[in-house]
């Protein structure tokens, strides 16, 4: 006599084992993150400059090199495969000053890219959305008889005050100088100097909005300021506001 299969139970095995399975891998690969994050008690192969307290490069890193003239300060977030150079190539010596510094608190999403072949710096407190490209190398084209590519490129020193957002995919050009508190919408392409407290859009990027205490933001906001947390409410609090929220959705 022959036994009947039973699909819904040979379903549930395979579910089963897959979850099993899901569940390892993802096991696995948090602890390869862990592991493979580079802090300043923990630098693996990489001898930066200067690696403060607390900042962290998650990994897997991107391109990294010129690591000697490169100085991060403390509590810096570096996403996944972030590429941060000083020089245009591996091995060079560069003399006794960095040339690629963050200050405290930078913020650098996944994919973005740092490229210093002079003096790059990003000040204090500014937040770079993912897949920033941050660079003081251009390619020249004088030569219309060779390729661009074999042409000595143009540098000029990149500057970023503290304090400033730069949205998804912003591009910082050679020779550009932001000022504090500066907001560069998604996709913008930066060249030249931005006043401090300007938003800035477009490509080329240009003010699309400012700051002054006699007249606030000009033209004015269109959204109300958000309200900010109230002093003294614990993350505990905040999570059980969270999921009340939610339960009553």
């Amino acid at each position: 006599m022959r036994v009947p299969k039973n699909r819904n139970t040979f379903s549930s095995l395979t579910a089963w084992r897959r979850r099993l399975a899901a569940g390892a891998v993802q096991r696995g690969w948090q602890w390869v993150q862990q592991a493979g994050a580079i802090t300043a008690e923990h630098p693996g192969r990489l001898r930066f400059r200067r690696i403060g307290a607390g900042t962290r490069l998650a990994f897997p890193q991107g391109t990294v090199f010129g690591e000697p003239w490169i100085e991060l300060g403390d509590h810096c977030i570096i996403g996944e495969q972030v590429t941060l150079t000083a020089g245009m190539m591996p091995g060079l010596d560069l003399g006794a000053e960095p040339i690629l510094t963050l200050g405290d608190g930078v913020v650098l999403g996944r994919g973005s890219h740092v490229i210093a072949d002079t003096t790059v710096a990003i000040g204090s407190n500014t937040y770079c959305g993912p897949y920033v490209y941050i660079t003081s190398t251009n390619h020249s084209y004088d030569d219309p008889h060779q390729p661009v590519g074999k042409q000595w490129p143009r540098m000029e020193p990149v500057e970023i005050g503290p304090g400033c957002w730069l949205g998804t995919g912003a591009v910082v050009l050679p020779g550009a100088r932001l000022g504090r508190n500066v907001v560069v919408a998604a996709g913008a392409v930066v060249r030249g100097e931005v006043p401090d407290h300007a938003v800035v859009a477009g490509a080329p990027a240009r003010v699309v909005r400012t700051w002054d205490r006699e007249n606030g933001w000009q033209p004015p906001l269109r959204t109300p300021a958000p309200v900010p947390i109230p002093e003294g409410v614990t993350p505990e609090q905040l999570l059980a506001v969270a999921e009340l929220a939610a339960d009553e959705a």
